[in-house]
């Protein structure tokens, strides 16, 4: 991964729509959002999207497909919380995602390999947002 590409993923927005409306935002480095925690508690969670693999743009039909398929294997694991969110760079890049919590970095990993992802997010409960990448 280029040093670039890397600081854009660490200038980016990762917000997550609230049920009361709006969004909280997440960045790598700081502590989850205080609108988040009740939902984290004391639980590992992710920030991951299926969309452009290996950071390549592709079709938004393409796109929308594989998150599709993301959606059904996340859904698959009743444990695991899924709420909408967006990766936004300060470039006008645009990612739908999922804030999933409950899910741990070994199975971020396999995600991160079967949906040929160079990055995601991973935190634990209240704590710092973390950049992982392949």
């Amino acid at each position: 991964m280029d040093d670039e590409l890397l600081k854009a993923y660490c200038r980016s927005a990762y917000r997550v729509r609230l049920r009361s409306g709006g969004a909280a935002t997440i960045r790598i480095g700081e502590p989850l959002p205080v609108a988040l925690r009740p939902l984290a508690g004391d639980r590992d969670w992710g920030f991951f999207t299926a969309w452009n693999p290996r950071s390549r743009p592709q079709p938004p039909s393409a796109n929308r497909e594989v998150q599709r398929r993301l959606l059904a294997d996340l859904r698959g694991d009743g444990s695991l919380g899924i709420h909408p969110a967006l990766g936004k760079g300060t470039d006008g890049w645009r990612e739908p995602s999922f804030w999933i919590v409950g899910i741990d970095a070994d199975a971020l990993e396999r995600l991160g390999d079967r949906y040929g992802q160079n990055a995601w997010l991973s935190g634990h409960g209240a704590g710092p947002a973390e950049l992982r990448l392949r």
